[in-house]
């Protein structure tokens, strides 16, 4: 353990990076088809039916993601795990039965009398909504250091709002890829509105999060660093220009370019993700608990990270299998 230097030190970053990777996409892959479901109430019941096609094949896999992460706060920073959900108690329930009352709805849908199939309908897109709202209003009180007032309830209430726009919006961005035809024009429409959402919610963030603490604004404003972390911001500007354009000029005819506005917002999520990373290192609960402090033992750690380095390719592996077999546009999604 000791050839690599103090197991103390370098064993609770590679956990923290390990833990920032599976939420980063998590974020991407699951709020594609969260956002898909957000958008549901927007389409006919022909287009309903290909826009789950289009989720059918990755969305239970892309929730493995999420409890890879929680997983990995549970075993790594168990005292930060206890002061996060405990704070967070209620939003984390709301988001189970969200994303309960979504699974089940995917499945029903398929199999339940007609008659009955709006219902569940209505019912995935509840559940969607419901999971997308709960995780932005997470976001914004983990900013604003879990702490419950007014003005920090009003804050994780707007990274709600901002947060499930961004997921539809990035769900949107997914159906541009995987249909044609007149759907594929209607989620063009659905992204080309959810673009103001996108930069509102970033923007809010971004200028947000610097003033939680005086220390994370020394982190920014500071010189070098401002200088040094200025292509943060310009790369952000550029990827909503590429958006712009993009959206403006599809769907195009030999559809060559569908995939740039959904590898577009893909980076934007990366880069507000490196931002709020940059911002609470070393916290892993904002201003109360470092990662040093909150970490297990370096003994178990380390046995935890030999688990990890073999589960995590197989759930790479799986990933990558699934969306090369099923790569395509979306076709009828079928269950006999």
């Amino acid at each position: 353990m000791h050839m690599f230097g103090d197991p103390a030190t370098w064993l609770p970053v590679t956990f923290a990076g390990l833990m920032g990777l599976s939420i980063l996409i998590y974020v991407v892959l699951d709020g594609f088809d969260l956002g898909v479901g957000v958008l549901f109430p927007m389409a006919d019941a022909k287009e309903k039916d290909r826009m789950i096609a289009s989720i059918g094949p990755f969305w239970d896999a892309n929730e493995t993601w999420l409890v890879m992460a929680i997983g990995l706060l549970l075993v790594a920073f168990p005292a930060a795990h206890g002061t996060i959900l405990t704070a967070l108690y209620l939003p984390v329930a709301i988001m189970l039965i969200g994303l309960i009352l979504r699974g089940v709805a995917f499945e029903f849908r398929a199999k339940a009398p007609a008659p009955r199939k709006e219902l569940w309908n209505r019912l995935f897109f509840a559940g969607s909504l419901v999971t997308a709202l709960a995780q932005g209003f997470m976001l914004g009180l983990y900013i604003m250091g879990l702490e419950f007032t007014l003005l920090t309830i009003a804050f994780g209430i707007l990274t709600a709002l901002c947060l499930t726009v961004g997921f539809g919006f990035i769900g949107a961005t997914w159906l541009i890829i995987k249909t044609d035809g007149q759907l594929q024009q209607k989620a063009v429409g659905w992204a080309r509105q959810g673009l103001v959402g996108i930069i509102v919610g970033l923007a809010a963030v971004s200028l947000a999060t610097p003033f939680v603490s005086q220390r994370i604004l020394d982190k920014w404003f500071s010189v070098p660093e401002f200088l040094i972390l200025a292509p943060l911001p310009l790369m952000s500007i550029l990827f909503v220009v590429v958006l712009w354009i993009s959206l403006r000029h599809l769907p195009d005819t030999h559809d060559r370019w569908s995939w740039v506005p959904f590898a577009a917002t893909s980076a934007l999520f990366v880069l507000a993700f490196a931002g709020l990373a940059y911002s609470f290192y070393p916290y892993v609960v904002p201003e109360k608990l470092t990662i040093y402090e909150a970490a297990s033992a370096p003994e178990s750690l380390f046995i935890i990270l030999l688990g990890t380095l073999f589960v995590l390719p197989i759930i790479i592996g799986y990933s990558a299998l699934s969306y090369t077999v099923f790569r395509g546009k979306a076709t009828e999604l079928r269950y006999d």
